[in-house]
């Protein structure tokens, strides 16, 4: 008896045991696949939320963007330049003083020149808009509130037809204003004075006759190369002599000013933003119909200076408050603005 009962006893122990580690091993696996699914499920969910919310949030701020957070523009539009050099020292010089005193705006460029636009694309993979590409630009990005402040220096051909784009695109801004070109009241006449005389003081020694020349045009505008010249007079810089290199005052009248008065040195400087192909070439090359030329033939000793107005800071100045008081395009006309010949 005693020898039955513990054998039963060890088989009813061994029986419990194995039981119990079966059904312990049958838990734990139930168990870890219960809490495991759950915590599978949930994290896939999340992700997939995380996902879809990242999506909504590259979306979201692109249309914001296009829309009712577009920054006020200031499209600066110039004729342009292939001289790169100069295009920096000048066109970009005057656009950075633009955004310095507007940093709640945002400045964009534009030329007027196809032709300088396609060499630039075509030799240097630069790309920029013309007139209206930049318009078709403005409208896609959702500008409301713009200022086109070209940097030209009279309101000639180039003016004119910017000014028919400016009033064709008007209807799809809330806002469109239009600052004046360089020459247009008569306090941008005296600032321009200013503005070149004392950068060029240096020359100011009764000898040398210190002459600015512009581009010239068939325009009406071209008056205002004789207006300059008479408030140069004025301010009894008589030494000073205004200058085109394609129409009237001719190099001709140049000859006779230095001649006429007496001067040993001439010293020749663009009346244009850039110094670009007409400051290099018509002005101050070596071709025997460039100003130097003609003037070095008459026995003048001539001193080329190839430094474009957007050099001198006084003159991005100008620009900046020209910016500041741009007015409305219902007030922008050609008799109120005057935009100025760039350069190729």
């Amino acid at each position: 008896m005693t020898r039955t009962k513990k054998t039963a006893a060890f088989l009813l122990s061994a029986v419990c045991a194995l039981s119990m580690a079966g059904c312990g091993g049958a838990v734990q696996g139930t168990t870890t696949a219960a809490s495991e699914a759950p915590e599978t499920a949930a994290a896939a969910e999340t992700a997939e939320k995380e996902t879809e919310a990242v999506q909504a949030n590259e979306k979201e701020p692109e249309a914001e963007n296009t829309a009712a957070d577009a920054k006020p523009v200031i499209l600066t539009v110039s004729f342009g330049t292939s001289y790169n050099d100069s295009r920096d020292a000048t066109i970009g010089a005057i656009e950075k003083a633009i955004a310095d005193a507007n940093p709640d705006k945002e400045v964009r460029r534009a030329f007027t020149s196809q032709i300088i636009i396609d060499k630039l694309k075509e030799r240097d993979g630069l790309e920029i808009d013309n007139v209206d590409e930049a318009f078709e630009r403005l409208e896609k990005d959702g500008v409301k509130e713009l200022i086109v402040q070209p940097t030209h220096v009279m309101s000639g051909y180039e003016y004119d037809d910017l000014m028919e784009v400016v009033k064709a695109q008007a209807d799809k801004f809330d806002s469109v204003k239009v600052g004046a070109p360089l020459l247009t009241s008569e306090e941008d006449y005296t600032n321009v004075v200013n503005a070149i005389t004392v950068a060029t003081e240096e020359f100011d020694d009764g000898e040398t006759a210190v002459v600015f020349m512009g581009h010239g045009t068939e325009h009406s505008a071209n008056a205002t190369y004789a207006k300059l010249q008479k408030k140069l007079t004025d301010a009894g810089k008589t030494n000073y002599c205004i200058g085109t290199v394609e129409a009237e005052p001719s190099i001709d009248d140049v000859v006779a000013f230095a001649k006429n008065g007496g001067y040993k040195r001439v010293v020749l400087e663009p009346l244009m933003v850039v110094a670009g192909d007409h400051a290099n070439n018509d002005m101050a090359g070596d071709e025997d119909d460039s100003c130097k030329t003609l003037l070095t033939n008459e026995g003048f000793e001539v001193v080329p200076v190839l430094k474009g107005l957007g050099e001198i800071a006084a003159v991005r100045d100008i620009y900046v408050d020209l910016v500041k008081n741009a007015r409305d395009l219902s007030d922008a006309t050609p008799v109120i603005l005057t935009v100025i010949f760039g350069t190729s």
